[in-house]
């Protein structure tokens, strides 16, 4: 399968992710104790509308406290917003999906509220998953193998898989631009109706070629990465506390490189070499 977008279209994919992170650190920088979960992403809506965003790949989500580990999470119903108030020292992580004139973003911003020393060190490892995703795409290493290797080196930190919660026990999935007729801005079940319309399309035509655009850990996803846009979200967690990042990985026909370094995970990491550093 050929790559399929140009410099241009790649540039745009990178515009609507930066979009979607300001509006998330927008949210962070707001965000203090006493505020709800549906507070905060109606707060990331209004963010995201106003810079011009008027559909999404899915509606915005925000978990506070343990619920950034997914903790006694048994049902879809569990990932959206809820009345869980934010308290001193909790973690949270605010999730969007813009989508601007078919450009699709995916993004996870993970942060805290207060003193977190154990949010602290796993916001530092989340380092070493992006490093080694980044190499085992590369190696062109089968999807399911390179689920593995991520499952392998959460237990080797003595941290907890939290993205095998989500539905599918997805860790990342194909971002396309979306050509769909649809109404914008009608959402079904939490996705966008043009969100569901292409996602089936690819569905089917990923598996006649014995691919799936969703990556996890079964068989389907026994297969090199195809060529493409993935949003990959590696979710680790800690107890009561979760984090991750997720973001545009690019994938060509013999290489592969992480859509764009300036995001506030890859930025706070440079941040905390420097110090060590000096």
């Amino acid at each position: 399968m050929a790559f399929a977008y140009s410099d241009r279209d790649l540039e745009t994919f990178r515009e609507v992710q930066q979009l979607a992170y300001r509006c998330a650190e927008q949210v962070a920088a707001w965000i203090e104790p006493g505020v709800t979960e549906r507070q905060a992403t109606a707060r990331l809506r209004r963010s995201l509308v106003g810079a011009g965003v008027t559909d999404f790949f899915h509606v915005p989500f925000a978990w506070f406290g343990d619920r950034t580990a997914f903790r006694h999470f048994h049902t879809p119903l569990q990932f959206f917003a809820g009345g869980r108030v934010l308290q001193e020292g909790m973690p949270f992580v605010l999730d969007c999906a813009p989508v601007v004139d078919g450009y699709t973003a995916d993004i996870g911003y993970g942060g805290k509220v207060g003193e977190n020393q154990v949010w602290d060190r796993l916001a530092q490892d989340l380092k070493v998953y992006r490093d080694l995703i980044l190499r085992e795409v590369k190696a062109r290493k089968p999807l399911n193998e390179i689920y593995a290797a991520v499952d392998a080196q959460i237990a080797a930190h003595g941290y907890d898989n939290r993205h095998q919660v989500y539905p599918g026990r997805v860790i990342g999935h194909q971002v396309t631009r979306n050509t769909s007729r649809a109404p914008a801005g009608v959402n079904l079940f939490g996705f966008g109706l043009r969100t569901l319309q292409t996602l089936g399309r690819e569905l089917i035509t990923e598996r006649l070629h014995g691919r799936s655009p969703l990556w996890a850990d079964g068989r389907s996803s026994r297969h090199a990465p195809t060529p493409g846009l993935w949003a990959v979200e590696p979710h680790i967690g800690f107890r009561d506390t979760g984090i991750k990042f997720e973001e545009l990985l690019v994938v060509t026909e013999d290489d592969a490189y992480w859509l764009d370094d300036d995001l506030p995970h890859v930025r706070r990491w440079t941040t905390t070499t420097e110090a060590v550093a000096g």
